[in-house]
């Protein structure tokens, strides 16, 4: 290699290290933050019981010497004097061990409690606030899944080898000056006979890691199969179809490479610890023969030899253990790097540096002009040169093909995206002049597939202001909007009913029932701006007539847009917009468009004859 080469290496290696630097202390500054009272507690608890060891040790000799020495004086109080001292103190330094042991554990489950729920809150609080588009790739869903499937566990376990790494230290620097009283080369040589066994450490952590990141998609795979076979939304089709033999073959079909790889991983590493442990049994070996030699020789006592192999076997343990810790520490920061990485996740739907004050209304009307738009990743526009106008305090209709950019549209409005050009107006201002979570209290969406919430009926309408006090007038209102109230007096609790099926108690409801539910909450949210995608997609005939006839009234002094494909429900609009490919090809009142004889005439009298979409 030449010199450049070696140096870009070395650059390369540089800024490897100090990037695992920087996860590891990122990482003890969350533990920090969580925890700061019970992380000091901890430490001082690890440095005491890091001492306690090298005094077993200690008192090992003074002990055995004492007995030795008593062992030809014959049984009395004279000769047992000797015996008492270091015999308790023995006795105290092992009680205190197992008493710190089970303080320790009690400090390190506080710790990972209140660990856990910072980190969890730090990643649900980032999943809210990275944009939209990103639920669009599969590389956020990797990066979803890596730190949240490791972050907590991966913090913990760092903060735990840190401990040990702190814990085990002190102990090796104790037994280590006891040693260099009998040999200077003694510490060299337990260093020595653990340099395989950190090998192996950072080695096969490397490769773990490696395995793990190139089976994270496989991984989601096989917990894509599982919720398939298992959760209640698919089973009636798994059922029906015959599924389950297909899903279930297809998970094993993922999940025998990934266990096969992981348990080869497992056998070699395992026979380079069997090298490695051979090796350092050797040197054990033929360290002791050094000193019962000694002893033999009469250069060391009985009690030498005791504190020698005590100090030797527990110091050769804690140096595999020291070294296998950092190793592990290793590990831990390869894997907090998807944390941080997730973390590091910067939206581009940004509030401006000096915002305009949010609308309280809808004053003049909400103009799209020339927008053109295409979703991240894609090369085709869901949207070209779009213009159009939806008037204050009017309701606008949407219609067109499924991909015509009509659900594209709202995201826009809602600026969950901004346009690649163009611009969204309101009342003449940029949209992307407010700030975006003010602007979006300014909204209220019923969303073309809404969540159904599990909680009550009352929790599932008032959670579009969740910062408002409970207005149960506003609410019934809100739920008459929707013709909640036509189904919620035949629930066990009325509006008190918990719904879903996934908790104990809870009563399921039909999808019409839940996209009523939906359409109440949009309407609970004081909005003037409301967006309805499709709110009469689940409805009957009977129950869509009835709905409109109490929408239109209840939308006045609002500005409403509703996107549709029921040409019943567009017939009451003020204004109708035809969308095709991404853009406007007709606009105008129902009657006009019928009168112009264009798309939305030809499918309105399709309509009409096949009677689809037309109250009886």
């Amino acid at each position: 290699m030449s010199s450049n080469g070696r140096a870009s290496r070395n650059n390369q290696l540089v800024h490897v290290a100090a990037k695992r630097f920087s996860y590891l202390t990122g990482a003890l500054r969350l533990v920090w933050e969580a925890a700061r009272g019970w992380t000091i507690a901890g430490t001082a608890l690890l440095v005491l019981q890091g001492l306690l060891p090298a005094a077993i040790v200690y008192l090992t000799k003074s002990l055995v010497d004492a007995v030795a020495a008593a062992a030809g004086a014959g049984f009395s109080l004279a000769s047992l004097q000797p015996i008492l001292l270091p015999g308790g103190l023995m006795v105290a330094v092992l009680l205190a061990q197992q008493v710190l042991q089970g303080v320790a554990g009690w400090i390190r489950a506080a710790q990972s409690e209140l660990i856990q729920d910072h980190i969890k809150a730090i990643i649900h609080k980032k999943a809210a606030s990275v944009d939209l588009e990103f639920y669009d790739k599969p590389e956020y869903y990797d990066h979803m899944s890596r730190a949240n499937s490791q972050a907590s566990g991966r913090s913990l376990m760092l903060l735990y080898n840190l401990g040990l790494l702190l814990q085990n230290t002190v102990t090796l620097v104790s037994i280590a000056a006891i040693l260099v009283t009998y040999s200077v080369w003694l510490p060299i040589v337990l260093l020595v006979s653990t340099f395989p066994a950190l090998w192996i450490a950072f080695h096969y952590n490397r490769l773990q890691h490696a395995w793990w990141e190139k089976t994270t998609e496989d991984r989601r795979w096989l917990d894509y199969y599982d919720r398939v076979l298992t959760q209640p939304t698919t089973a009636p089709e798994v059922r029906l179809f015959g599924l389950s033999d297909f899903f279930r073959k297809a998970y094993t079909t993922k999940r025998v490479p990934v266990r096969e790889g992981t348990l080869e991983l497992l056998r070699a590493q395992n026979k380079a610890s069997v090298g490695a442990g051979l090796t350092a049994l050797a040197v054990t070996g033929a360290t002791m023969a050094w000193l019962v030699w000694r002893t033999l020789d009469q250069s060391a006592t009985l009690g030498d030899l005791a504190l020698f192999y005590q100090a030797f076997s527990q110091g050769q343990a804690l140096m595999r253990t020291l070294l296998t810790g950092v190793g592990q520490i290793y590990s831990d920061s390869l894997f907090l790097e998807h944390l941080f990485k997730f973390l590091a996740i910067e939206p581009r739907v940004l509030d401006p540096e000096i915002p305009h004050p949010a609308p309280r209304s809808v004053e003049q009307g909400i103009e799209i002009k020339n927008v053109h738009f295409r979703y991240p990743g894609s090369d085709a526009l869901a949207l070209r040169g779009l213009s159009l106008t939806i008037p204050a305090g009017k309701v606008v209709a949407i219609v067109g093909p499924n991909g015509s950019g009509k659900s594209t549209l709202l995201k826009l409005l809602c600026r969950f995206y901004d346009p690649e050009s163009g611009s969204v107006l309101w009342d003449g201002t940029d949209i992307r002049d407010f700030e975006v979570e003010a602007l979006r209290r300014r909204i209220s969406v019923l969303f073309q597939h809404p969540t159904p919430y599990a909680g009550t009926v009352i929790e599932n309408i008032t959670i579009s202001e969740p910062d408002a006090p409970f207005d149960r007038e506003r609410m019934e209102d809100a739920a008459r909007a929707g013709s909640v109230n036509e189904f919620v007096d035949h629930l066990p609790q009325g509006y008190e009913t918990p719904l879903g099926r996934i908790f104990t108690g809870g009563h399921e409801l039909s999808g019409g029932q839940w996209q009523r539910l939906a359409l109440a909450r949009a309407f609970y949210r004081n909005a003037p701006l409301v967006i309805l995608d499709e709110p009469t997609s689940f409805m009957d005939s009977w129950a869509e007539t009835r709905w409109l006839d109490r929408f239109f009234p209840l939308v006045r002094g609002r500005t409403a847009v509703i996107v549709t494909h029921r040409f019943t429900t567009a017939m009451r609009a003020d204004l109708i917009y035809v969308m095709e490919d991404g853009a406007i090809s007709e606009a105008g009142t129902h009657d006009e468009l019928v009168a112009l004889g264009g798309r939305y005439a030809e499918s309105w009298n399709a309509q009409m004859r096949t009677g689809h979409g037309v109250p009886v």
